[in-house]
């Protein structure tokens, strides 16, 4: 198509008389030069060929689109890389289906369509139809005899461009490399390539198109729906994923169905499949559920195996899923599965054939899948294979399974997997390994100071496995544990206490006295107790607890290590420091043999027992002790940990009883802010953190302080 676009006339006169003979003056001035210095050196230099006279050809792009916004930044990047003379002069731009890439082709041409002379659009999904395109090329060209061939009509083309400036080739929609290759020119012009690939590294600079940042997003659905307000805007757009196709449509379907976008999310969540079928927007000409399924049945049709992976990361979180957690469960994969993720080559093929496709993308950190992919192809999947798709995605998520959650050189596989677990909404699983998983995550979060996450997660768990598998199954149980943990860490004692005496029951009559859950279960219920101020009941229960421990699991296993360090607890509290003093230092020795120096369950007894020589006056080794410990607790578990901050204000308190009030102050204050930033300021914690100033200020002259109990210890 040749015509009139944007004020762009198809054909254009010559340059201006004034420019021509500038341009002929400075040609003649190095000619001249050029002669001159091929006559000194005895050269008659060949008269240089004329450049082909400038022509003014626009060709088959499509109409810029009004509602264009945005995309500046990659739109100048685009610009830059083309413009600096090397080999960024072809540039692929690719991506997910519906991310922009040839809207963004789209505003480049128009945007800087005087920097050419020839900008030429070429729709290329199916390379058999570009030799009809250059053919018209040639012929706004004028550089290919009547009645060529298309072999003749391509090289022709070539050719010209080859010798000609300012010029830009669009390719559209291109799939394969190779096939491309043939028909990509060389010189001095420009060329863009879109693709939902991102294998053009040989051919082509791959530049990577992303969904729109959120404030883009948000104005692109104003700007389509004046009357949407802005808080609604961030939530449809949220739900869309900021996806520009997603976004025109939700756009188009708000106008034309006047629903609101609560109702839009809504029906977002149960019919994605249909509701992206709806609003095609005229920017797009298709719509998001038309691209994700034909890319869905091109993957099928092309590779079985792939088209299984894809289903299991539309399972999954719209976050980075590890390859390395696909090859952990090949075995229990179907099909070819096995062999090819097993072996590099192979596995290799494997991911290039499903990110062909843009249903998936590949990064250093994984496969990443849109969310709106996934829910299309949730809901597009036969149910019986959905099905399927989702007991793999259990069983890739149960084998990727960290291990001991207590050690923080854990904490980051754990935040990895963490959201894919919670996708696979474990509270309505079957599966024995996802459940297992699914509890040992809310440990974690426990364990990592993410104590209301923890309670949130434990209490959906519980509550939904207590309907199935049973109230008294095991591993309901031992959510229940977890969850009461978390409510007595975020200070909700009394439902903690009745949650543990419930549990405890459970397990003595389902599991046994002597069962390592049930002591478990006795050992945080002791905790509660002590918490309540009950210190001679919870002594009570951790001597009788330690004894069965000791009894059936050994001195040294860590569950037992973990009661005495509560029994010292107890016997502090009720006035035998010295015995207190004894027990934690026969356990700290234990922990740090059995679990090594810097693990937290350790560190935990190496700040009760700094309490206890604090308690008996010796400041300067609970001193040392503390110092040691929160410089441990840094290094392990980070500044802002709760843990960490229970050991800055123990060494505060170590300060005080030195004399030191200058330097308790200092730490004190510190102190306080991260619990008021972390923890909330109603928190127990912040509000022992704001006595201890209280009672810095006061022996330095500048306050008084009220009555404050001794900070709690760990446990």
């Amino acid at each position: 198509m040749a015509g009139h676009e944007d004020g762009i006339p198809e054909t254009r006169r010559d340059m201006p008389s004034r420019d021509l003979y500038h341009a002929e003056h400075d040609l003649f001035h190095a000619e001249h030069d050029l002669y001159h210095a091929g006559r000194d050196l005895h050269i008659h230099p060949a008269p240089a060929p004329a450049p082909p006279a400038p022509i003014r050809a626009w060709g088959n792009v499509p109409a810029r689109n009004p509602a264009f916004a945005g995309r500046e930044e990659p739109l100048a990047a685009v610009h830059d890389a083309l413009t600096s003379g090397n080999r960024a002069a072809v540039q692929a731009l690719h991506g997910i289906g519906g991310v922009g890439k040839t809207q963004l082709a789209i505003e480049y041409a128009h945007r800087h369509a005087e920097d050419y002379d020839v900008v030429w659009w070429l729709d290329s999904e199916n390379t058999t139809l570009l030799a009809q395109q250059f053919a018209e090329l040639a012929g706004k060209l004028d550089c290919a005899p009547a009645g060529a061939q298309p072999d003749e009509i391509r090289s022709a083309v070539l050719s010209d461009l080859h010798d000609r400036p300012r010029w830009l080739l669009v390719f559209d929609n291109a799939e394969q490399p190779d096939e491309l290759r043939p028909w990509l020119p060389a010189g001095p012009g420009h060329v863009l390539i879109t693709s939902r690939s991102s294998a053009w590294a040989e051919l082509a600079i791959p530049v990577p198109v992303d969904v729109l940042p959120r404030a883009e997003a948000i104005a692109l659905l104003r700007s389509r729906v004046p009357s949407l307000p802005e808080p609604d805007a961030d939530t449809l757009a949220d739900a869309l994923g900021d996806l520009p196709i997603a976004l025109a449509q939700a756009a188009a379907y708000l106008t034309e169905a006047g629903i609101s976008a609560a109702d839009y999310v809504g029906l977002l969540r149960g019919r994605a499949h249909d509701l992206l079928g709806e609003g095609k927007p005229s920017s797009y000409g298709t719509t998001l559920t038309a691209v994700t399924t034909l890319a869905w049945d091109q993957l099928c049709g092309t590779d079985a195996d792939a088209a299984c992976v894809a289903g299991i990361c539309a399972q999954l979180a719209p976050e980075p899923i590890a390859v390395e957690w696909l090859t952990t469960a090949a075995g229990d994969l179907p099909g070819g599965l096995a062999g090819r993720l097993a072996d590099p080559l192979a596995r290799g093929r494997l991911l290039k054939a499903l990110t062909s496709t843009s249903l998936a993308r590949l990064s250093d950190d994984g496969l990443t899948m849109h969310r709106l992919t996934q829910a299309i192809l949730r809901t597009s999947i036969p149910a019986a294979d959905a099905a399927a798709a989702l007991a793999q995605a259990e069983r890739v998520i149960t084998a990727s399974n960290p291990g001991d959650n207590d050690r923080p050189a854990t904490w980051p596989a754990w935040a990895r997997l963490l959201p894919h677990i919670i996708a696979l909404n474990p509270a309505a699983t079957t599966d024995d390994g996802l459940r297992e998983t699914a509890a040992d995550a809310a440990w974690y979060l426990l364990r990592g100071g993410h104590h209301a996450q923890a309670r949130d997660l434990a209490a959906r768990l519980r509550d939904g496995w207590t309907d199935r598998p049973g109230p008294d199954h095991p591993q309901t149980l031992r959510i229940a544990t977890t969850l009461a943990v978390a409510l007595r860490r975020l200070g909700q004692g009394d439902q903690a206490r009745q949650l543990n005496e419930d549990t405890l029951d459970r397990s003595r009559r389902v599991l046994g006295d002597d069962h390592p859950e049930t002591l478990g279960v006795a050992t945080n219920l002791a905790v509660t107790l002590r918490t309540a101020g009950e210190h001679q009941a919870a002594r009570q229960l951790d001597e009788d607890t330690l004894q069965r421990k000791r009894r059936t699991l050994g001195d040294n296993d860590p569950s037992t290590l973990r009661t005495a360090n509560n029994l010292a607890l107890n016997l502090r509290l009720v006035g035998d420091h010295e015995g207190a003093r004894r027990l934690n230092q026969d356990t700290l020795q234990r922990k740090r043999a059995v679990l090594g120096d810097d693990h937290p369950s350790t560190l935990s007894t190496a700040n009760n027992l700094a309490l206890n020589l604090r308690q008996l006056g010796d400041y300067q080794a609970a001193r040392q002790l503390d110092l040691d410990t929160l410089q441990r607790k840094r290094r392990a578990l980070g500044d802002t940990h709760p843990d960490t901050l229970r050991s800055a204000s123990n060494l505060a308190a170590d300060l005080r009883g030195l004399g030191d009030y200058e330097a308790a102050l200092e730490l004190d204050q510190d102190t306080l802010e991260q619990r008021r930033r972390t923890l909330g300021e109603e928190h127990g914690t912040t509000q022992e953190s704001k006595r201890n100033l209280a009672e810095d200020l006061r022996l330095l002259g500048q306050a008084p302080a009220p009555e404050r109990p001794e900070p709690p210890p760990e446990s």
